[in-house]
């Protein structure tokens, strides 16, 4: 066994986080872990490798042992050669200015000569189609290519062990499919073991041979990924979505031209240019987004759909073209909003229903608005919880909550997939629905194929700097 648990538990001051988990993981599974928002899967994937209790102060009893060490009180630096970890925010472990600099600083600080380091940072990157951005900054890499950088940082160190949280929440479908050609030549040719944490169950379903669902704290089930599949008014019940039956497809054969919309336009862009870095990633975009629909923005890693959500938000300023809303105001964090991919840029209150209260409160808008969207988030109960005490898809929430307390004219959604759980997802985007038949417009960006067929009115797919195709959704492959 590489991973033994027994009687496992963990609490956070009093809260209880993981309860009396027991499991055990032979050398080389594939093993998927999944489970509701906040149910501990991110705490138990952080006791694997130390950083809870050694960075996350935290009280632990019972017994887990990793590779013949209790990784609670082996020194983090020694368990990062058996143990690698890719968060579900990869941001947050990156600390250089480059992409190769990056990659190769794990292999050096392993030991190994600059030659082999190099060598293992270029397979790494090939193997996240990576080949060719060595010299790019961080600073300059989408959401996705970031996700996708971290993913190699880790494999160039060849764990034993591989641990990913939530990798492909970012990732285009060209990438996920390339992660898991990566993972199962790593896992065949050199045993690897990799425990894969995710809530898009579609990308990895066929990848894993076992999969361990959790619930509260605990192990609700573990057995074959097949037989848990199976199991479907039983995932259904946890808020689990299981796999779709057909493949993912390329967007450009998923979207049916409609003809002219007949809704009345609040949002024009012209001949939008905007980059950043001295990289132009829009150059002539055009697009309009009417009253009350739910528009889906798709595209491949790198588009640029970050980067018009900034524009539209009035967060970034344009390098050329504009931004024109034709009735009204478009007050930045007022009449528009966005939700970043990274919640922690955006919380900035003690608790969740000051998060949640603040924009009402400042603006004079009654409290029930605040009380509205907490329900409609499911965070009701987790009012009086310290933000930074949350798990990232409850962060996320809390954020779409906040946001959503100000009944935005235009609402801009980055990836708000993180983190969440399928039950969540659908109780928010059913709100945002609501919302829609006041007024309010959605401008969603996701790579989750599911959630764009289900919900999006139209859907615009972004490709070489403008909009390549745009139309409503196949019926065909919309689910039911």
């Amino acid at each position: 066994m590489i991973v033994e648990a027994e009687g496992f538990s963990v609490s956070y001051g009093g809260r209880a986080a993981l309860e009396a988990v027991s499991l055990g993981i032979v050398e080389g599974e594939r093993i998927l872990l999944t489970g509701p928002s906040g149910c501990g899967k991110s705490t138990l994937v952080r006791c694997l490798n130390g950083l809870v209790p050694q960075a996350v102060p935290a009280r632990l009893d019972g017994r887990l042992q990793v590779a013949g060490r209790m990784p609670a009180t082996t020194p983090v630096e020694q368990m990062a050669g058996i143990v690698g970890m890719v968060f579900q925010n990869p941001a947050t472990q990156f600390f250089n200015l480059t992409v190769e600099e990056e990659v190769v600083a794990g292999p050096l600080n392993l030991g190994l000569g600059l030659a082999e380091a190099r060598r293992r940072a270029r397979k790494a990157l090939e193997w996240m189609g990576l080949t060719g951005l060595d010299r790019r900054a961080l600073s300059t890499l989408s959401g996705g290519e970031r996700q996708r950088l971290a993913i190699a940082s880790a494999l160039a160190m060849r764990p034993r062990l591989l641990v990913l949280d939530e990798p492909t929440s970012h990732l285009d479908l060209h990438a996920s499919r390339l992660l898991i050609q990566a993972l199962h030549a790593l896992n065949e040719q050199d045993g690897l073991t990799v425990v894969v944490v995710e809530h898009r169950l579609a990308e990895v379903a066929h990848f894993t041979s076992r999969t361990l669902v959790m619930n509260e704290g605990r192990v609700a089930a573990d057995d074959a990924t097949d037989e848990i599949f199976s199991r479907r008014e039983w995932l259904r019940s946890l808020g689990l979505r299981r796999p779709a039956v057909t493949p993912a497809q390329d967007w450009s054969t998923l979207i049916v031209p409609d003809g002219l919309e007949s809704r009345r336009p609040v949002l024009q862009v012209s001949g939008l240019a905007a980059g950043f870095g001295g990289r132009r990633v829009l150059d002539g975009l055009s697009l309009t987004l009417h009253e009350g629909e739910f528009a889906a923005l798709v595209g491949d890693n790198g588009a640029g759909k970050s980067t018009l959500a900034r524009v539209v938000a009035g967060l970034q300023r344009p390098q050329g073209g504009t931004v024109r809303w034709l009735e009204g105001r478009g007050r930045p964090g007022r009449d528009v909003a966005l939700l970043f991919q990274d919640p922690a840029g955006q919380l900035f209150c003690e608790t969740v229903g000051e998060e949640v209260g603040f924009g009402p409160e400042n603006f004079g808008e009654a409290a029930s608005a605040a009380r509205a969207a907490l329900d409609a988030t499911g965070l009701a109960r987790l009012a009086s919880r310290q933000v930074q005490r949350l798990s990232l898809g409850e962060q996320q929430r809390t954020v779409l909550a906040a946001l959503l307390a100000l009944r935005p004219r235009v609402l801009v959604l980055d990836e708000p997939t993180i983190g969440q759980d399928w039950g969540h997802l659908q109780r928010v985007m059913d709100f945002l629905v609501s919302l829609t038949r006041s007024g309010t417009s959605v401008l969603l960006i996701s790579h989750d194929f599911k959630l764009v067929h289900r919900y999006a009115d139209r859907v615009m797919l972004l490709r070489g700097g403008r909009i390549a195709a745009e139309g409503r959704p196949l019926d065909a492959v919309r689910p039911s």
